[in-house]
C-alpha cells in the first residue's frame, strides 16, 4: 500500500487526524524534500511527533530511483510518502501516482492545504486566479513567467508566481529577486505587486507595494502575485 499525503504548510501538527493515522500505521514513511518547506517546523520535529523515522526522497530518489525505494517498499509494506502541502500541487507527484497504478499498487490520497488555497489570506478572490506560474534561479533566458502574466492581464486575472528553491542547499529564491528578473525581462516599474512569506504559518509576510519598491524579506518559501482587476473589496484588503 502506498499513501500520499499532503502534510500542509506550517508545522508537525498540520496533518489532518486521517493523514496521522494512516502515519501510525505505516512500516515506512518517505518524505519529499526539493519542492518546498514547512514554515515552523524541521524533519527531527515531524519524527518526534509521529514517533518514526522518516527516509529523506529528493527529486532523484521520486523521479528516478522510485522503483527501487518507495514503489518496491509498497509492494510488500504500508509505505506514506508525505508531502509538504498537498499532495498534488506540484506534478511530479501525479507521476509517482501514475507508476503506482501500473505496479497494481494500491494507493490513498490524503489531502490538505496548499500555497493554491492558503494564499487566500492576501484578500484576492480565488477564483479570479489565472494561470501560476514559476520562475527559476536559472532565468536567463526563460521569458514564460511573464508572457503567463500577460495573458492572465489581458483578461483581468490575478497571477500568481511560484518562486524556486532548493531546500537542502538553503537557497530560496526572495521576491525582491523575482522582481528584479521581472524588470529585466520588461515589466514596468510601476506595476502593482504583493510580496508574500511563509504564508500559512503563524506570522505570514504580506507586503503591497510597486515592483520597483519591493524589499528584501528574510522569511522563507516566498511567492508573488501581480493583482489583475480589482474588485473594491478586494483593493481595501490588500491596502492594509
Amino acid at each position: 500500500m502506498l499513501n500520499i499525503i499532503g502534510i500542509g504548510l506550517k508545522d508537525e501538527k498540520s496533518i489532518t487526524l486521517e493523514g496521522l493515522e494512516l502515519i501510525k500505521d505505516s512500516d515506512v514513511l518517505y518524505l519529499e524534500t526539493y519542492t518546498s518547506k514547512l514554515t515552523n517546523a524541521t524533519i527531527t520535529d515531524l519524527e518526534k511527533f509521529y514517533k518514526k523515522k522518516i527516509i529523506k526522497a529528493d527529486r532523484e530518489v521520486v523521479e528516478k530511483q522510485a522503483e527501487t525505494t518507495i514503489l518496491k517498499d509498497a509492494k510488500t509494506k504500508k509505505v506514506s510518502f508525505l508531502v509538504m502541502g498537498d499532495p498534488f500541487s506540484a506534478t511530479t507527484h501525479m507521476d509517482l501516482l501514475q507508476r503506482a497504478r501500473e505496479k497494481k499498487i494500491k494507493v490513498n490520497i490524503i489531502n490538505n492545504v496548499s500555497i493554491l488555497n492558503a494564499i487566500g489570506i492576501v484578500g484576492l478572490e480565488l477564483y479570479k486566479y489565472g494561470k501560476t506560474t514559476s520562475i527559476p534561479f536559472d532565468n536567463e533566458n526563460v521569458t514564460s513567467p511573464l508572457d503567463v502574466y500577460e495573458k492572465n492581464k489581458e483578461i483581468g486575472l490575478h497571477t500568481l508566481f511560484l518562486l524556486d528553491l532548493r531546500p537542502e542547499e538553503n537557497k530560496y529564491m526572495s521576491c525582491k529577486e523575482a522582481t528584479d528578473y521581472l524588470i529585466r525581462c520588461g515589466l514596468n516599474k510601476t506595476t502593482l505587486v504583493i510580496s508574500c512569506a511563509q504564508i500559512g504559518s503563524n506570522n505570514p509576510v504580506i507586503r503591497t507595494s510597486k515592483v520597483k519598491d519591493v524589499k528584501l524579506i528574510n522569511k522563507y518559501p516566498q511567492c508573488l502575485i501581480i493583482p489583475g482587476n480589482l474588485h473594491f473589496v478586494e483593493e481595501e484588503l490588500i491596502s492594509q
